[in-house]
């Protein structure tokens, strides 16, 4: 089955950066259009970028536009997320998603997704 894998969430100050990486297996890379997702406790899972399946097009949330960053590596078989200018708001265990549709759509709602990992904390905190 389709396995999906976060890592380099961590320990940031306000404005710094990190970046988040996925990788997926059992499945052909190039098939999925992929997106991030931020939850905090109590709070719904929120939408932050998504990609389409060649990396040409891009969508982020509101609250992240001009400070994220997604992209993928077809090649290296890895997505991620560059978070620049981080705050305290962003603190959130993030999730990578991915979806297999034909075309070259990107996708911002939950229920679009069919496969999720586990997720990685990122906190934001002087």
């Amino acid at each position: 089955q389709v396995q999906l894998v976060e890592s380099g969430g961590g320990l940031v100050q306000p404005g710094g950066s990190l970046r988040l990486s996925c990788t997926i297996s059992g499945g052909t890379f190039t098939d999925f259009a992929m997106g991030w997702f931020r939850q905090t406790p109590g709070k719904e899972r929120e939408f932050v970028a998504a990609i389409n399946r060649v990396g040409i097009t891009v969508n982020y949330g509101d609250s992240v536009k001009g400070r994220f960053t997604i992209s993928r590596d077809n090649a290296k078989e890895l997505l991620y997320l560059q978070m620049n200018s981080l705050k305290p708001e962003d603190t959130a265990v993030y999730y990578c998603a991915a979806v297999s549709r034909g075309g070259f759509a990107y996708y911002t709602e939950k229920y679009e997704y069919e496969h999720w990992g586990q997720g990685t904390q990122v906190t934001v905190s002087a």
